[in-house]
């Protein structure tokens, strides 16, 4: 039986902001160590290597950085690349680098560099989300050390954001499953699996100096171990919380700031597309229609996070509401099974997480379904299970997931994605998006795009999360967004 959790919420609780606020006019101490709290520990070090979101938040523009970045309120900025060259017929892209950077090893970056790390993540036994992105290059010349010439086989409106989720690592650092040689702010001090992963200051450091001297990610299995870290000051910071039960504790405690930033997390449950029943679009949409979205959210976050009717959340451009499409409507849902043959309903096996809020979430959805003569059989696994059954393999019949990246539509034009949906002119939609002359037809090509997939349930989306970081007060200059699961470090500042 799910109980409601009502979350009380006092003038403690922000509205979105790219950065923490100061909580005092405080100073504070270029030395200090940041302890930071978080359930996404890496699997690996290498993000083409199945390493999970974890990576993405220790690492990213921390310990390694890439042409672009994409910053916490969303924008695409140049971070390596000095100066950007389009051809006319946008097939040529020429990247000037940024003089005076050097690896953590010592040696320079030179264009060699670049060519190997985008080859590193567009390779065949690259396991990267954004593989298919890059799928346009045909080729990478390096005329000097600070120039790299990308050429493609039709235009990519996208390709300076594709860029941004491509690390520049050392050309010579070979495996990097279980170290690093980036250019970043921080050197990988240690990595202690299933505790803490450190990261310490980068004194040569081309740029501005972080406002602290380490950032330690302690890892924890469960939120309420993560809680407790933080109000006994083992931990100064939560990236994210993901189970708000313990949320009332610190938005009415005066030590603590409580931010609610901008989400791109989406909960979804996710159909094996390629298989029966879950081929049938009606059986997809009865589905939808059988699962009170508002009703579950509230009983996992309060008044917080937003139901939404697809897979593209408000920050992205090609945002459209959608939530009318496949409202809450059991009798349509047992009209829309009949149609598909299955008027006695059916039977399925849900995969899910261990970790909070999916097997919540699960037991919700199990009790809804049966009110339409559809039982689910929930199956529990392990993430590093999931990611093997369910991404890799694409055994399973449906599964929950919840979806952290930014402008990540793109992978229902992927029919080889884990979800397996298949339509044509999607498939075409989204490939026009990408070779579009302007932004304006980029967004317009996605809007379409979406509207059919969201008309066929490809997957049922269940809600976007709240995106909420806690802090103690003596810690300040965070990111609040969190998009693509990424936390920039460097301009914390924790009170002397």
């Amino acid at each position: 039986m799910l109980h409601s959790r009502k979350l009380l919420f006092s003038a403690a609780f922000l509205v979105a902001t790219s950065l923490s606020p100061l909580a005092f006019a405080q100073d504070f101490d270029p030395d200090a160590t940041v302890n930071i709290g978080s359930l996404y520990e890496p699997q690996n070090l290498d993000n083409t290597a199945g390493a999970g979101q974890g990576i993405n938040e220790a690492f990213n523009g921390n310990v390694y950085e890439a042409l672009f970045r994409l910053t916490d309120d969303g924008k695409v900025e140049p971070v390596l690349a000095s100066d950007t060259k389009v051809s006319d017929d946008g097939l040529t892209y020429t990247f000037n680098l940024r003089e005076g950077v050097s690896f953590h090893s010592g040696e320079p970056l030179t264009s060699a560099d670049v060519k190997a790390s985008i080859e590193r993540v567009t390779a065949e036994a690259s396991k990267s989300s954004r593989k298919k992105s890059l799928a346009t290059i045909t080729g990478i010349e390096t005329p000097d050390d600070r120039t790299v010439v990308v050429k493609l086989s039709q235009r990519s409106i996208s390709l300076p954001y594709n860029l941004s989720y491509v690390w520049i690592v050392n050309d010579a650092a070979g495996d990097i499953t279980a170290k690093e040689d980036g250019t970043g702010p921080y050197t990988l001090s240690e990595w202690r699996r299933g505790s803490a992963l450190a990261l310490e200051r980068f004194d040569k450091y081309w740029g501005t100096k972080p406002s602290n001297e380490a950032a330690v990610f302690q890892y924890f299995t469960d939120a309420t171990a993560l809680s407790n870290a933080l109000l006994t000051n083992a931990v100064d910071i939560v990236t994210s919380v993901q189970s708000p039960d313990a949320l009332q504790q610190f938005s009415d405690n005066p030590e603590f700031t409580v931010s609610n930033g901008a989400s791109t997390t989406k909960e979804l449950l996710a159909y094996n597309d390629r298989v029966a029943p879950f081929d049938k679009i009606e059986v997809r949409k009865a589905l939808a229609r059988a699962v009170d979205k508002k009703r579950l959210l509230e009983s996992i976050w309060g008044s917080y996070g937003q139901v939404i009717g697809s897979f593209v959340p408000p920050t992205d451009p090609w945002y459209v509401d959608l939530t009318n499409i496949d409202p809450y409507d059991p009798t349509g849902a047992k009209a829309l099974l009949a149609k598909a043959g299955l008027a006695n309903g059916f039977e399925f096996t849900l995969d899910t997480p261990d970790y909070d809020p999916h097997p919540i979430v699960a037991q919700f959805l199990q009790s809804e379904l049966a009110k339409i003569n559809v039982k689910v059989n929930l199956n529990i696994i392990t993430a590093n299970e999931w990611y093997t059954k369910i991404y890799q393999k694409h055994d399973f019949q449906a599964t929950l997931q919840e979806h952290v990246n930014h402008r990540d539509i793109v992978f229902y034009g992927n029919p080889d994605f884990y979800w397996g949906y298949n339509n044509p002119k999607v498939v075409d939609l989204i490939a026009q998006s990408e070779t579009a002359a302007s932004e304006g037809e980029q967004t317009e090509k996605l809007k379409q795009a979406n509207q059919i997939i969201a008309e066929e349930a490809a997957s049922n989306w269940l809600y976007l999360y709240p995106q909420i970081v806690v802090s103690t007060t003596k810690v300040s200059g965070y990111p609040v967004n969190g998009l693509n699961a990424q936390f920039f470090v460097s301009g914390i500042r924790k009170a002397d």
